[in-house]
């Protein structure tokens, strides 16, 4: 009886009297839906009936599909809208449901659902199956994902963003894209801004645009970067068709609410008075050894009465007491300091009273958004530091230990390390996992009701963090338990407050013209004062204060350029512009080359809008022209001028800076003026066959199969770090041998390769 819930209307109301409930759910139409459409017979043989706010949500959907195809306004953001159901509230199997509805319209070519990350990809074609076996085409490579594009029998597709742009990409003409689709995202607030959105929507003429989400972006949480004219989840999807906020959820017993404690951890000294600290200190003193003591201490001292385990319950065919939780970090070094000191607190301890702790993290290039969102972690290891690498490695084998697997840093096996760590979660066989951004978004565990969190959290990274905790289970779990060691108090009560209400603006009203130009005249005044071209930025806080401006003149330029009376009052002349962005390019180069402890120190107050720099990269054909040009003025004086042009471009552009040498070789041993373009595609490929000889011969390759990779590599977009490829290419050594040659070998041919490849 606990898990019945009311019949309501579309705006959520529950229709508690007996006459409105039989007027409206006993209508003929409605009961007939609800019998024959809004339920779903689970693989399991089990019969769910879907709750109102997803039936109404799957009719708006089936309603604007109609609607938009008769007013021919497919390809347009007004064929589409977005449904605001909070997490928790069981928004895969709406979507599933719309999906499956829109599938057999008789006009619908194809249904694409696109997730966002690897790993959701993984987790959505679960659920997808758990619904109806065989319902969804997962693809495992953008081939595949062309062979189900164009199977006229593959009519549900799930495939990830990245790989659909991949494909959109290489395909520039393809008769897909005149099909009648529709196109529906996950967790649309992070898939839908940048290149790919834009990419998707511009190929596809006759689709529909549908996008799920707990956390929408408003005008109140947009961020900076991005196209300033699709910024908020409306702008970039349309109407909002339905909404189904935390609060109506709450209301409604589908999930549960929040119990937050507030742990001081840092005591100012009587005596002084509550001035600002500066942000670096207060992260120096976040790390402070005896705080992390402290905190982990505190943790195993209350773990018990918080994950009640006193309690106990059927889960799963097992009996199961209490319940289990996450530790959210600030920063990958945060998290191997807590592992480590959890790993010193219990060596003493005999193992039935040590807390089974897991760790994971993999390489984010910002750990903190300054939009609240969370960084992506994605699964490649690979841009982990050694010390960080080796940490997780060692965490691994402890977790191998345990539990009897084989995983490791590699791949493919770090990658089976996440799934098999997400169901021992999920099972409640790990009692603690630590982690910095991975787990807080996208992620049901039922069993989990505790978050210990120690980083700053804000608007949608805090509401999906803390919804990790608020599944419903069972009697005994009633709340979601967040203990947070940092004073995260006005976050919490913004979040709560913009994705409780209904009405939160999803616009995001730009000024008029006039005040952002006068803005952007005043920022490049105190540039051209503070920080003249030629003359060297000397000293660590200048060099920060550079940044500072520099990055709020890029978003201002990034919001100008949508307005037409930009063009041509650009104040800073494109090779100004392009000199200081070189400036810019090498503090970020420096900043992220310092050491791990120094680069904890500044992730707070320095922000690098590198996002911004990449919307404006320079090309090659750019390069090429400027060649061209100076092969007409060479022997004239004015040739200098547009080689410095050129260094002064590749030095620019964070794309190009690894082909310096290469452009500039080029620009050396070009003779003719004609056809440049094909004179580089003729230099680049004699160039790349001879640097692909030069490490064949210096690793002592198999020639053939290390060429067949390498164009196997660049027809797929990437290099194959695992699987059998990369061994047939490696000269005959000893996989035994006692310092493993063959691991060593093989990682140095890998770097190579990849060095190449880049």
């Amino acid at each position: 009886f606990s898990f019945t819930s009311w019949w309501a209307d579309a705006k959520n109301q529950p229709i508690t009297e007996l006459t409105g409930f039989t007027k409206t759910f006993f209508a003929k139409h409605s009961l007939l839906n609800v019998l024959t459409k809004y339920c779903v017979f689970d693989v399991d043989r089990k019969l769910l009936v879907m709750r109102p706010y997803q039936i109404v949500a799957a009719e708006r959907i089936l309603q604007r599909i109609a609607t938009a195809t008769n007013h021919k306004q497919l390809g347009t953001v007004a064929a589409g809208g977005y449904i605001w159901h909070t997490t928790g509230s069981g928004k895969t199997l709406t979507s599933f449901k719309a999906a499956q509805l829109a599938r057999g319209l008789p006009d619908i070519d194809k249904v694409l659902f696109v997730v966002d990350r690897k790993d959701l990809d993984y987790q959505t074609m679960r659920e997808y199956e758990r619904f109806e076996k065989g319902a969804a085409n997962s693809n495992t490579s953008t081939a595949v994902l062309q062979r189900q594009l164009e199977d006229p029998n593959a009519r549900i597709i799930i495939t990830t963003i990245q790989k659909l742009s991949r494909f959109v990409a290489k395909h520039k003409k393809h008769p897909v894209y005149g099909a009648h689709v529709v196109v529906i995202f996950d967790e649309c607030h992070r898939s839908q801004f940048g290149d790919m959105h834009a990419e998707i929507t511009r190929v596809f003429q006759r689709y529909h645009l549908f996008g799920f989400t707990g956390t929408p972006i408003f005008a109140e949480n947009a961020g900076t970067t991005g196209n300033p004219l699709r910024r908020t989840t409306q702008q970039a999807f349309g109407d909002k068709l339905h909404t189904y906020t935390i609060v109506d959820a709450i209301n409604d017993k589908n999930v549960l609410p929040f119990r937050i404690d507030y742990i001081n951890t840092i005591k100012k000294q009587a005596g002084i008075k509550d001035k600002k600290v500066p942000a670096i200190d207060t992260e120096r003193a976040l790390l402070a050894p005896e705080r992390i003591t402290q905190i982990v201490e505190y943790v195993r001292e209350h773990f018990d009465q918080k994950t009640k385990r006193s309690s106990s319950y059927r889960h799963d065919g097992k009996r199961l007491t209490g319940f289990n939780s996450l530790f959210a970090c600030a920063s990958i070094d945060a998290a191997k300091r807590y592992y480590a000191e959890f790993i010193a607190q219990q060596k003493d301890l005999p193992a039935a009273q040590r807390l089974k702790v897991g760790l994971i993290y993999s390489f984010a290039a910002n750990e903190e958004e300054s939009d609240g969102l969370l960084g992506e972690e994605e699964f490649e290891t690979e841009g982990l530091d050694a010390s960080s690498r080796d940490f997780l490695e060692d965490a691994i084998q402890g977790y191998n230990a345990l539990f009897g697997t084989s995983f490791d840093t590699s791949a493919d096996k770090f990658q089976n390390y996440y799934k098999d760590l997400s169901q021992r979660l999920k099972k409640r066989e790990l009692d603690v996992v630590i982690v910095v951004n991975m787990f807080l978004t996208g992620f049901d565990a039922t069993t989990l009701n505790t978050l210990w969190v120690d980083k700053n959290l804000k608007s949608h990274g805090l509401i999906q963090a803390y919804s990790r905790t608020n599944r419903i289970l069972n009697s005994v779990k009633t709340y979601g338990n967040i203990v947070s060691f940092r004073n995260l108090e006005q976050a919490t009560n913004d979040a709560l407050a913009l994705f409780g209400n209904k009405d939160a603006k999803g616009i995001v009203l730009l000024k008029p013209y006039a005040e952002y130009y006068k803005d952007y005249q005043t920022r490049v005044g105190e540039l051209a004062a503070g920080f003249p071209l030629g003359e060297a930025i000397v000293g660590e806080a200048t060099q920060k204060a550079f940044i500072k401006l520099f990055g709020s003149i890029l978003r201002l330029k990034n919001i100008l350029t949508a307005f037409d009376d930009f063009a041509g009052h650009e104040i800073l002349s494109g090779r100004e512009f392009q000199d200081y962005q070189s400036l810019y390019l090498n503090l970020y180069a420096e900043f992220r080359s310092t050491s791990e402890a120094e680069k904890e120190s500044i992730n707070d107050d320095v922000v690098f809008e590198i996002e911004l720099i990449k919307q404006i990269e320079i090309n090659v054909d750019y390069i090429l022209l400027l060649v061209e040009q100076y092969l007409k003025k060479k022997g004239t004086g004015d040739d200098k001028e547009i080689r410095a042009n050129i260094e002064r471009a590749i030095d620019s552009s964070p794309g190009l800076r690894n082909k310096k040498d290469l452009i500039e070789a080029f620009v050396e041993s070009v003779t003719t003026k004609a056809k440049v373009d094909a004179q580089w595609q003729a230099f680049v490929a004699a160039k790349k066959a001879e640097e692909l000889e030069r490490i064949i011969s210096e690793e002592n390759l198999n020639a053939e199969a290390a060429r067949s990779f390498i164009d196997n590599a660049f027809r797929d977009g990437s290099v194959p770090t695992t699987g059998t490829a990369i061994t047939k290419i490696l000269p005959p050594a000893s996989r035994f041998s006692k310092h493993n040659g063959h691991a060593a070998k093989k990682q140095t041919v890998l770097d190579k390769l990849a060095a190449f490849f880049e």
